[in-house]
């Protein structure tokens, strides 16, 4: 567990002095949310209509942003080849910089949530339901996320086709996600929706993990 903690240590520490890249997916975030009401229009109903979908999709796109920069550096300085000879097993190396990762990325994106909410109008019910998405769905995005981003990591600026392998598979995320903020701005229950976005959490813990460690070292070779 104290080899574990280092590398998560090591990875915020990493992380906090490439700051310019860490805010290019939180800037991509709020220009996004930031815009699409200057496209559509003010009326309040159309932004909460559609507030839920708008910020979804914009936190998917967001996180695919930064996701290339997961394994590059490991990967280009030789430490990823390390953590392959290291006694630590792969799958908690890379489960403990996925969700690092993870927390890096999402946190600034929570507490921006009630100034995001406020913008498209989104009222209490949709606004809880929105926060009980995003801490259940985007670590899934997260950990899906990883394997796409270790199987191309030798690849020169793979960033855009990682997005083209990955964005169909956050289509189910997204309906579930999309449909708990509905149910919640109609006062109707939503707890099905969410336990959906928990069983593919668990799946995702489960399975990705070693998916993961296994793309990177065929990566390697």
């Amino acid at each position: 567990m104290s080899m574990v903690w280092s590398f998560c240590k090591r990875d915020i520490a990493l992380a906090y002095r490439q700051r310019a890249e860490l805010m290019q997916p939180l800037m991509f975030f709020m220009m996004v949310i930031t815009l699409f009401p200057l496209a559509i229009g003010p009326s309040p109903e159309i932004l909460q209509r559609v507030s839920g979908g708008v910020i979804w999709v914009a936190a998917i796109l967001s996180l695919l942003l930064g996701m290339e920069r997961m394994f590059r550096d490991d990967f280009n300085d030789g430490t990823l080849e390390q953590y392959t000879l290291s006694p630590t097993p792969l799958y908690m190396i890379v489960l403990t910089k996925v969700l690092t990762h993870w927390f890096i990325h999402i946190l600034p994106l929570l507490l921006l949530s009630p100034l995001l909410a406020l913008f498209l109008n989104m009222n209490m019910p949709m606004y809880k339901a929105l926060i009980a998405t995003l801490v259940l769905g985007t670590p899934v995005i997260s950990l899906i996320g990883a394997i796409g981003v270790a199987l191309t990591v030798g690849l020169q600026r793979s960033g855009v086709l990682v997005a083209l392998l990955l964005i169909p598979l956050f289509i189910p995320l997204l309906i579930f996600a999309t449909s708990a903020i509905d149910s919640a701005s109609l006062q109707l229950p939503y707890s099905f929706q969410l336990g959906m976005m928990a069983a593919l959490l668990l799946f995702a813990l489960a399975a990705a993990p070693a998916a993961i460690s296994y793309s990177l070292r065929v990566s390697q070779h």
